[in-house]
């Protein structure tokens, strides 16, 4: 047995006679009468109480911890006791990925899992709760994906809790529990009389930004954080080195995506573009921290900036600026009066990437390079993304083919069960 029960109303006592007798202690009657006692493998006492005519479910109780501590799956029952919320948070203090990761995933938790799952012991979670709260999270988050990576994140907190041995199994891995799915793999890039339409829509001040996406596959933070001196008008290149991200509500300068520094091609047209912006609006002086809150402060000559002169918000963009031109381009209904725009990932700012990707698919250039221009770690990652390019290259294949048939003289009368030589002359 892994410890012994405790009758905290009786003990033992030799009498004057020299036998042992039970007596009466000054408990008897009150409170818990049994206490299960037991060494947990950290070497510590571990115990429980039960009440009086309680004892076989204390006998139970102890032969239950003998069977998990043999098996290899006891785990403490006060640690068990600690709520997803309590865990989560030390979870969430521990984490050591870079700031604006932890930002959005302490968000995401606080936001989405705690409210849910906040209150309940971590030992106590099945299967069943999970499906309840995913039921719950596909009502709060309409984009699968998103809560995709919502759900990875908490199956992450459970994992650290099996592995500190507050669970012996992570109940977002049963075959009980479906997870969201993945994003669509194939990425439908926009027409160019969508991209023109959603530039028409934006405020004057911002038009250019679309050109920045559209024409150079920029990221957003890139296009916010881009310095006047990286763009090379007379070398025809543009330096990506910097972006405006947004650290728990502040502002700060940072390298762009994985730290990816590059040169994309600035197409003539373009470089038009921005110098014909920065007559209209004239690049401002921002100073911002670099890379976190409290870091030491950089100043930049932004192309883009807000008409009061600081740099622009990602969320203030998005809602004020981008989210009317999708309305006004059709891409999105307007708002019913008092609500907010319709949820739409898939037509972010990221979008005119997609564009830019597909353009120069559809030209002929190579996965090698677009990768590079966009800032990707492995040209594989962008072969997977970009699955085809813009709908006009189906038609470049078919005119491929054509020219093939015809340079060896083969006929394709339909008539024919196949290619046949065409007959000498």
């Amino acid at each position: 047995m892994a410890g012994h029960i405790q009758d905290r109303w009786y003990k033992t006592e030799t009498g004057p006679d020299g036998k042992v007798r039970r007596v009466r202690t000054e408990r008897y009657g009150t409170g818990m009468r049994y206490r299960a006692r037991y060494v947990g493998p950290d070497g510590t006492e571990k115990s429980k109480s039960f009440p009086d005519r309680q004892k076989r479910q204390a006998d139970e109780w102890l032969a239950r911890i003998e069977a998990d501590m043999s098996r290899g799956q006891y785990i403490d029952p006060k640690a068990a006791r600690t709520t997803f919320k309590q865990f989560a948070e030390k979870w969430l203090e521990s984490q050591n990925t870079d700031l604006n990761t932890r930002s959005s995933v302490d968000a995401q938790i606080r936001r989405h899992a705690i409210p849910y799952l906040g209150p309940r012991p971590m030992d106590s979670f099945r299967p069943s709760h999970i499906r309840e709260w995913l039921a719950e999270l596909e009502k709060a988050v309409p984009a699968s994906s998103y809560r995709r990576v919502i759900f990875g994140n908490v199956s992450g907190i459970f994992t650290a809790a099996v592995e500190d041995e507050l669970r012996t199994t992570n109940p977002c891995r049963s075959r009980a529990v479906t997870a969201p799915s993945r994003a669509p793999g194939r990425v439908r890039p926009w027409t160019p009389d969508r991209v023109a339409a959603v530039r028409a829509g934006l405020p004057e001040r911002y038009q250019a930004m679309n050109d920045a996406g559209g024409g150079c596959g920029l990221r957003q933070g890139e296009i916010f954080g881009l310095p006047v001196d990286e763009i090379g008008f007379d070398t025809g290149w543009l330096h990506v080195g910097y972006q405006v991200k947004d650290i728990g509500g502040r502002l700060v300068f940072a390298p762009p995506k994985r730290g990816k520094v590059r040169d994309v091609p600035l197409p003539e047209r373009v470089g038009h573009i921005f110098k014909a912006h920065m007559e209209a609006f004239p690049p401002v002086e921002v100073t911002l921290p670099w890379l976190t809150p409290d870091g030491p402060p950089v100043t930049k000559l932004l192309l883009f900036s807000r008409e009061e002169g600081g740099p622009v918000r990602r969320t203030d963009f998005n809602t004020y600026a981008w989210k009317p031109a999708l309305v006004s381009a059709g891409v999105i209904p307007p708002p019913e009066k008092g609500k907010r725009h319709q949820a739409s990932r898939e037509d972010g700012m990221h979008a005119l990437r997609h564009f830019y990707a597909s353009v120069l698919l559809d030209a002929g250039e190579s996965v090698k390079a677009l990768s590079g221009y966009l800032g990707h770690s492995d040209p594989g990652f962008t072969l997977r993304v970009y699955t085809h390019p813009m709908p006009s290259s189906d038609g470049r294949t078919r005119r491929a083919v054509d020219k093939l048939y015809e340079a060896l003289g083969w006929t394709t009368d339909p008539s024919t069960d196949g290619p046949q030589t065409a007959p000498a002359e």
